[in-house]
């Protein structure tokens, strides 16, 4: 297996799970470039893989200077979201494999064209939706595939947070329709992922309310989704980013003829319930997929998700979230945008919906 020579774009919050991602997979990776347009950023990032390497990135300011002189097999995308498009294009077009920061994009064009031309090209492109390799996940969906559940009924993403303005105010284009959308898009999109991944991925019809009570932001800090999937089941989403004082859960449920499962804890890493009609040898043992929470809502999913992309990249098979899966949930969430406008349920199939359609949306919810 070749190993790989990945560049990180995008020094923010999420990047030090790259970093972390990175060293833990040293036989398979390598991180040779670090880029961020705040050169100190950059500089400590670079810092931090050489404390736990020895090795130091090379630095750069800009990314189209660094595709252009530094030799790499994989680019790694945590800009702001606004600009993961453009970026991963731009990247893609020099025949550079690419892993992507959630949401892939913000616009259903742009994921499309993205996953075209990574097609086109050649190469690989996944999405950074980690939760998928939690534990107590992989055994869920183990379960799922077993059809343990009987037939599905239905399943709940809850994910409640707090998100204080200083949040917002450290990085402006947070809560921005043009650069982020709202708590949905931002904060609750993994586990919309996970709920869509479990209970079928093929969306029929999707219903949302959304408001903005307490984040003097743009978009949305509250948001509910009913989801109608293909297969008859229902999916059901509470995102908030104004739980007092501080986050509380981010908790999957999967209830069907035969089976009810719950996955709670800080960031969908506890086994709440696991309950079956048939019991399996293994049931035990995931019961006591207790855990601890992680220490950021992140988790430590991003080291084994590298590790499954690198063996995509190595093999030319599809990561397990490849563009096309990582495009679902952020597609689920613009359905809510256009419903929160229209007031009306949408229909999933050719649904083409952008954040920036929501310009001129007014979320705030005015108490009297």
């Amino acid at each position: 297996m070749k190993k790989l020579r990945f560049a990180l774009i995008g020094c923010g919050r999420i990047s030090k799970n790259h970093i972390v991602a990175t060293a833990k997979n040293t036989e398979l990776c390598e991180l040779a470039a670090v880029c961020d347009p705040v050169a100190e950023r950059a500089e400590q990032k670079a810092a931090e893989y050489e404390e736990l390497m020895g090795v130091r990135p090379t630095v750069y300011t800009d990314y189209k200077k660094m595709l252009e002189q530094t030799d790499v097999d994989c680019c790694a995308i945590a800009t702001e979201s606004g600009y993961h498009a453009a970026i991963a294009l731009d990247c893609i077009r020099a025949d550079k494999n690419v892993l992507i920061e959630k949401p892939m994009a913000l616009s259903t064009a742009d994921a499309e064209q993205m996953i075209q031309e990574a097609k086109e090209h050649g190469v690989t492109l996944g999405v950074c939706h980690q939760n998928r390799f939690n534990d107590p996940i992989q055994q869920l969906h183990c379960a799922l595939e077993d059809g343990r559940f009987g037939k599905l009924v239905n399943g709940t993403a809850r994910v409640l947070w707090n998100r204080t303005m200083p949040y917002y105010q450290q990085a402006p284009w947070r809560g921005t329709w043009a650069q982020d959308g709202g708590t949905l898009m931002n904060q609750c999109i993994h586990n919309i992922d996970l709920l869509q991944w479990s209970l079928g991925g093929e969306p029929d019809t999707v219903m949302a309310m959304t408001g903005n009570f307490l984040r003097d932001i743009q978009a949305e800090d509250f948001g509910a989704i009913l989801i109608r999937f293909k297969n008859g089941a229902i999916g059901i989403v509470e995102g908030t980013a104004c739980v007092y004082p501080k986050n509380l859960e981010e908790t999957l449920s999967v209830f069907g003829e035969t089976g009810a499962a719950v996955i709670g804890g800080l960031a969908v890493n506890r086994v709440e319930t696991w309950k079956f009609a048939e019991p399996a040898p293994q049931d035990e043992e995931v019961a006591q997929l207790v855990g601890t929470d992680p220490k950021n809502v992140y988790g430590s999913g991003h080291t084994a998700l590298y590790k499954n992309y690198i063996e995509a990249v190595n093999s030319g098979k599809e990561p397990l979230v490849s563009g096309a899966e990582g495009m679902k949930a952020m597609k689920i969430i613009l359905a809510a945008y256009q419903s929160q406008k229209t007031g009306l349920p949408v229909k999933f199939d050719g649904l083409q919906f952008s954040t920036l359609d929501m310009q001129d949306a007014d979320v705030r919810y005015q108490r009297g």
